[in-house]
Formats: C-alpha cells, sequence, structure tokens
C-alpha cells in the first residue's frame, strides 16, 4: 500500500464509519496522545521502566498504526499529501546531510 493510497482509505474510513473527521486541533491532541502511547511502550521494552502485568501484552505495532493513522487524518485534513512531502522531505536531508553523517566520528 502506498501512502497516497492509504490516506484515501483512511478518508474512506472516515466518511463512512468514522462519520467525521474530529478537529484538526482534537486530532493534533489525539496525535499527541498515541505517540506518548508508544513513548511508554518504548520506555518498558528498551529502556528502564518495567512494564505492570496489564501493559505487558501491548502491541507496538498497533500502536503505531494509531500513530501513522491520526497523522493521515490530519494530512487529509490539511490538504498535505504525504507520499509528495516525504519524498520532499528525503531530498532535503539528502542534500543537507549526504557527508554529514558520514564524516561524523560519533557514528562510526
Amino acid at each position: 500500500m502506498t501512502i497516497s493510497a492509504a490516506q484515501k482509505i483512511i478518508d474512506e474510513w472516515i466518511q463512512t464509519i468514522g462519520v467525521k473527521y474530529f478537529s484538526e486541533l482534537t486530532n493534533t491532541a489525539i496525535l499527541m496522545e498515541e505517540v506518548g502511547e508508544v513513548a511508554r511502550i518504548m520506555a518498558r521494552r528498551y529502556g528502564e521502566q518495567s512494564f505492570k502485568e496489564s501493559d505487558k501484552s501491548i502491541d507496538l505495532g498497533d500502536e503505531m498504526a494509531d500513530v501513522l493513522f491520526v497523522l493521515m487524518c490530519l494530512a487529509n485534513q490539511t490538504g498535505i499529501d504525504l507520499e509528495e512531502a516525504l519524498r520532499k522531505n528525503l531530498e532535503k536531508k539528502t542534500k543537507r546531510d549526504g557527508e554529514r553523517h558520514k564524516n561524523n566520528p560519533k557514528l562510526q
């Protein structure tokens, strides 16, 4: 599935099942909440914190998909083609960082 196709699928889902988009401000708050859930799992799985028994079965992939879903909702609402935006962003990073990371002794 391409990013553009995913944005279209999400838009169709919102229009048929979700009824309508939440406001951009509400979706931004939801996005922060979902990112926080990913951070919570990462801190426990890869950091020093430990899981509560009730949190041990949480699916990291599902939580990341929640982040992606809300991000794509916001992109749809604001007229952003994420596939094109990502392409441009990668071009920018390649021009800016093409040699920088290779020459960084901390990354050797």
